[in-house]
């Protein structure tokens, strides 16, 4: 086992205290950055990409290569697990993700099984093994999945949709159907995600992008309750080390005290929730990941080291804070940017903490 020579990430999720305040980005890897361009043009799709494992190798450790980032996430995609499924997901162009077979009624929900992570999703877990090799102990590895609804949602409608029309009739016509799905996707997440952090990911991070979409009470039902049961599941330590558990529900400032009490480590927040006020209502319980608006990255890096400035202050002095994004990274995104913004997080952090 190999010890961490940076594990200020780790420390923060663990609210334990940490020289400067980490900072990673959600889609570090990404279309952003030239190299990532070029080795995506190698691959000759996304796809092929993501289950190569020396190549998802490649990309998520670019990043690493340009900026100081106190993290590496894993490089693949939230919809290996029902594409693993056997629902044939395909990228079309301009539409982004597409399901071959969705999954509508009673007869296709109960024919869906639990894949074996390291038989139908072995490309994964053959990724992180190799990337914590290439690490070397340089920073912690985040291993990821999405949420059992987030997942739903593009299972049922076939793809990515604006109103979620299917999955939301499914919903009010056939709750106890979407209970049932929910209930086989959760058992094939806890797995995926047990099996990467038996792989060597020493943290890992429950993507519930759509949980925002719902009221308050099929929130609690149908996206927090099959994620709590997912998390009660998980292994919480491994090599020794505790594996922290980070939640991130997009537009989910509303339910922060419900997310905490999940068992999370620490909670993921967007741009659209103020983080003085987020750390107001979960006091010492859990930490704090975000929230910079993803867009700030457009502007100069004078305006960007004043915007990082406003986030810092908003948590304020102490551990238990992830600098992130509120989303995922832009593909515009001047990579010059990037690094003044991680610059600034190392730079004018360092009073916070001492």
């Amino acid at each position: 086992m190999t010890e961490l020579k940076n594990d200020r990430f780790i420390r923060a999720l663990l609210r334990q205290p940490v020289d400067v305040t980490p900072v990673w980005m959600m889609r570090q890897a990404g279309r952003y950055l030239p190299e990532y361009r070029e080795t995506r043009e190698k691959a000759g799709s996304f796809m092929q990409l993501c289950t190569t494992p020396e190549l998802a190798c490649e990309v998520t450790l670019q990043p690493l290569e340009r900026f100081p980032l106190d993290a590496a996430i894993l490089f693949s995609d939230i919809l290996t697990v029902p594409d693993a499924m056997g629902l044939g997901l395909y990228f079309a162009e301009g539409e982004g993700p597409r399901f071959e077979r969705p999954v509508r009624t009673e007869q296709q929900v109960r024919s869906l099984a639990v894949p074996d992570p390291e038989v139908e999703l072995r490309y994964v877990m053959d990724a992180v093994r190799l990337i914590r090799r290439e690490l070397n102990g340089r920073v912690p590895l985040i291993g990821f999945a999405g949420s059992p609804w987030t997942l739903a949602t593009y299972m049922v409608e076939g793809g990515s949709s604006k109103d979620f029309r299917t999955i939301k009739a499914m919903l009010f016509e056939r709750p106890e159907l979407l209970d049932e799905l929910l209930e086989t996707v959760g058992k094939s997440v806890a797995l995926y995600l047990n099996a990467q952090i038996a792989a060597g990911a020493q943290t890992v991070m429950i993507f519930d992008t759509w949980g925002g979409a719902l009221t308050p009470s099929d929130y609690c039902r149908f996206s927090l309750k099959p994620m709590e049961r997912i998390i009660a599941s998980l292994t919480r330590e491994h090599e020794g080390k505790r594996v922290p558990v980070i939640l991130f529900t997009k537009n989910g400032g509303q339910w922060l005290e419900a997310m905490t009490d999940t068992g999370a480590d620490a909670l993921g927040l967007d741009w659209t929730t103020d983080l003085a006020d987020a750390r107001r209502r979960v006091g010492n319980q859990v930490a704090l990941q975000g929230n910079l608006d993803p867009s700030v990255l457009y502007a100069s890096p004078v305006h960007i080291r004043e915007q990082v400035a406003k986030v810092l202050a908003s948590f304020g002095k102490g551990s238990g804070h992830v600098f992130n994004l509120g989303h995922g990274i832009h593909p515009g995104i001047p990579p010059e940017h990037v690094a003044a913004m991680i610059d600034a997080v190392h730079e004018l952090s360092l009073p916070y903490h001492q």
